[in-house]
């Protein structure tokens, strides 16, 4: 039994099965975590108990063949040198996952720190008390990991000084943000909305209390010296401010001032401006209880998680609520049961290092004509170790390593003002993984050369087969040819014979194709804005009839534009996304990318009527919703809006983008809203940033409708306001007569002024010639075709070869 169970775990058949196992759980953590996050990877995969047996098998199997098929003789190096490898690997991992940690060191301008939180999270219980005589405190906490789709339940039991206590998992809030429960016991508080660092933030003042929001004191119905005191009571609503400002009505966009140390009406739904925080109180104050609800973003959370435990001892329950998160410590709460007080909260821990790190200076840089997309950033910071101090930078691909820590560029404060930078203890983890990777490399390369290895035995065996199929080929030549003189050679009394040979040509007729013809008379009925709805055949001919040609689209097609995440692109690569993603389509009909996207430039109104968007099949509740057949494969820009003009799909959307786990209906519904909102920049011309506004710091392009908000002035003013609905028209007037001279000069002038104010970002010609032949030819799109056709020739040619390859091995035996 044990010689059966040692064979096993030995065996190539073991090493087969957790190798696809291995692949199979890598490959589904990798689904799991883009669905959710990584918490949710590591619950399920990662840190499963089947998933560390398979890496023990692993380490198990490798041990046991090096025994086995005794690797450790010099003549094997190479498959030792491979296997070796591969056991690092494995004890580095196990390093890195139960001896080292890391964590987040956020640092501000100008400040110097030690301190950084675990990237675990931890749920962490002080309890003080008497403790044989001595007032003590013990600590307790345990590692946890939560997950919207898994289940969370835990229990913590131990004991202080013999007095047993509890603590249970009741319910976990990811991203929780605070709301009011209404409860006629409960307290007073009053909503407050601010946007202090750009961003919408809501928060609840509560009766009684003072509340510091962004450094400045907010107190409700408890008057405080140097704080913005609100007073609700019978008498009415009140507002007194230490700061001189103003507030504007919402509803007639009138200002009032607001006097220092000054009691005045408090104003409802008003924006207030006082102390450099800008607040609303965008509801009246209601007596409820605090609580929590998700904000149903997992993956790029603004807010801290909530986790709900009871507390149990001495036959006493308490419930609280922990607010916390990882990269913080998490809010404390405290409860006095039994003469002991115990403190609990969730979040990361803290460590310290044996040094200090001071940040100098933070730089971010932003991609051009955009606000927060950013295309690098680095900190500036000095290392500062007992005394001795040296600069360093930290950027991406530039990492920090000191005394046994390494620190990476990882994000950084809101207001550009501060740092935070990952850093990892795993000294000897990844140096053992890194030299089990060496091994790795030397290994397979030797084992393609090295004598007594399998690939050694299949080259001899290979060169054997062959040996034997060169003999037999000889041997059915050999009888061949005497065949052949046979038949060449024969009996004096028989007549000599003829051969005839026939040769049949076959011929092949050229394949033509018949162009679409439309007609180049138009009446001046058909030109004048008709009296009646057009029909979509009547508006397809309009498009087809005032489509530029193909060499002036392609004109057009190399103008550059500025995306909104600051790249510049010619035009070509903008409409080529957009007919791809839109309707699933390179072309309209018998229009390309470049032609379709200047029509809807020209004549925007015609494309709302044509069908064009996309709609997956089987989606009837879209097409209900909208209005078109359940057998029609595209919808028009138009059936989105009633005739009021509000969108159809917005009520449904709220509950698509806020669910946890999208269904395939809500995906639907987002993945159609996208389609929307891209045909509408399009239609629309605010994607279309084809005018840089000169002198500016971050080389900002616009489109034609943002032009009156950039402030240019004379010339510049002049020949931004005139330049594109001059080219519209002429290219219009160029359909019809066939002559793209003026057009072609009015194109010019824009790319002219591209090239004066934007020759910073401007790409290079060659570049935008290489842009679109890559998107003309579409060599990945394509890719998936060739590799799978490829993929199965070869496997038919390894059959087939086998297969004769057995066939005449047998002959030759």
């Amino acid at each position: 039994m044990v010689n059966k169970i040692g064979s096993f775990l030995f065996s190539t058949r073991l090493m087969a099965v957790l190798f696809l196992s291995f692949a199979l759980a890598m490959a589904a953590g990798t689904f799991i975590e883009n669905e959710y996050n990584t918490d949710t990877a590591r619950i399920i995969i990662y840190n499963a108990w089947w998933f560390e047996g398979i890496m023990l098998l692993f380490a198990v199997n490798f041990i046991g063949n090096i025994q086995r098929y005794k690797l450790w003789q010099w003549k094997k190096w190479a498959t030792l040198t491979l296997h070796l490898s591969f056991l690092l690997i494995l004890l580095g991992a196990f390093i890195t996952r139960y001896i080292s940690y890391e964590g987040m060191m956020p640092i501000r301008e100008g400040e110097t720190e030690k301190q950084f939180y675990s990237d675990k999270t931890y749920l962490t219980i002080f309890v003080d008390g008497d403790y044989q005589g001595e007032m003590r405190r013990l600590t307790f906490e345990k590692p946890i990991l939560f997950s919207p789709v898994t289940n969370n339940n835990f229990s913590i039991s131990e004991n202080f000084a013999g007095k047993p206590f509890k603590i249970k998992y009741k319910d976990f809030i990811m991203g929780a943000t605070e709301t009011i429960t209404e409860d006629k016991n409960g307290s007073l508080y009053l909503k407050l909305v601010e946007s202090t660092d750009g961003s919408r933030h809501e928060h609840y003042l509560k009766e009684g209390e003072v509340q510091n929001i962004h450094n400045v004191l907010f107190a409700l119905n408890f008057p405080t010296k140097g704080a913005i005191n609100i007073t609700m009571n019978a008498d009415g609503k009140t507002i007194q401010s230490p700061f001189e400002g103003d507030f504007m009505t919402m509803a007639t966009q009138a200002q009032t001032v607001v006097a220092k140390e000054i009691e005045q009406p408090l104003a409802m739904r008003s924006l207030y401006n006082l102390g450099g925080a800008r607040f609303v109180f965008p509801d009246e104050p209601i007596k409820g209880r605090k609580t929590y609800k998700s904000d149903n973003d997992f993956k790029n959370k603004e807010h801290s998680d909530a986790l709900i435990v009871t507390l149990e001892a001495n036959g006493k329950t308490e419930e609280l609520t922990l607010v916390g998160s990882k990269g913080s410590i998490g809010e404390p709460h405290s409860v006095t049961i039994d003469g002991l007080d115990y403190t609990v909260f969730f979040g990361s821990k803290v460590y310290e290092l044996p040094f200090a790190i001071k940040l100098n200076d933070f730089i971010a840089a932003k991609y051009p004509g955009t606000e927060k997309s950013y295309s690098s950033f680095e900190s500036q910071v000095t290392v500062i170790d007992e005394g001795k101090s040296f600069d360093a930078r930290i950027f991406m691909n530039n990492v920090l390593d000191h005394g046994g820590y390494r620190f990476f560029q990882a994000s950084f404060h809101p207001d550009e003002k501060g740092t935070v930078l990952s850093v990892n203890h795993d000294f000897w983890g990844s140096g053992i993984t890194y030299l089990g990777y060496t091994l790795l490399y030397i290994g397979m390369m030797a084992i393609l050369f090295s004598k007594n290895t399998r690939f050694d035995d299949l080259k001899r065996k290979l060169e054997n087969v062959k040996a034997k199929k060169s003999k037999l080929i000889t041997i059915l030549l050999l009888f061949l040819s005497f065949g052949m003189f046979a038949q060449n050679h024969p009996p004096h009394d028989e007549h000599d014979g003829h051969d005839h040979a026939e040769h049949s040509q076959q011929s092949q007729s050229a394949q033509t194709t018949a162009a679409h013809e439309h007609s180049k008379d138009q009446t001046s009925a058909a030109k004048s804005v008709p009296t009646r709805m057009p029909t979509l055949d009547e508006v397809k001919k309009f498009i087809n009839e005032n489509a530029v040609s193909e060499e002036h689209a392609a004109k057009f097609g190399r103008l550059v534009v500025q995306d909104q995440g600051g790249r510049m692109k010619p035009v070509n690569t903008f409409s080529s996304e957009l007919l791809r993603k839109v309707s699933k389509s390179d072309k309209y009909e018998n229009l390309n990318a470049d032609q379709v996207f200047l029509s809807m430039v020209q004549f925007p109104n015609a494309w709302f009527e044509v069908p064009l968007i996309y709609i997956k099949p089987g989606n009837d509740s879209i097409r209900h919703i909208i209005g078109i057949g359940k057998d029609e494969k595209y919808a028009p820009f138009i059936k989105f809006f009633d005739e009021t003009g509000n969108y159809k799909l917005s009520k449904y959307l709220d509950a698509a983008y806020q669910a946890a786990v999208p269904d395939q209906f809500q995906k639907d519904f987002i993945e159609t809203d996208r389609k929307v909102i891209l045909l509408n920049q399009a239609l629309s011309g605010a994607i279309l940033r084809i005018f840089p506004i000169p002198n500016d710091a971050n080389n900002k392009w616009v489109s034609y409708m943002e032009l009156g908000e950039i402030g240019l002035k004379g010339a510049d003013s002049l020949f931004t306001q005139k330049i594109l609905p001059l080219y519209i028209l002429s290219a219009k007037n160029a359909a019809e007569s066939k002559n793209y001279k003026e057009a072609d000069f009015f194109l010019d002038g824009i790319n002219k002024f591209q090239a004066k104010y934007g020759s910073n970002v401007l790409p290079h010609e060659d570049k935008i010639t290489s842009e679109i032949l890559y998107n003309k030819y579409d060599i990945f799109k394509n890719l998936y075709y060739y590799y799978m056709i490829s993929g199965v020739l070869m496997l038919l040619l390894v059959i087939v070869n086998i297969f004769f390859e057995k066939k005449a091995l047998r002959i030759a035996i």
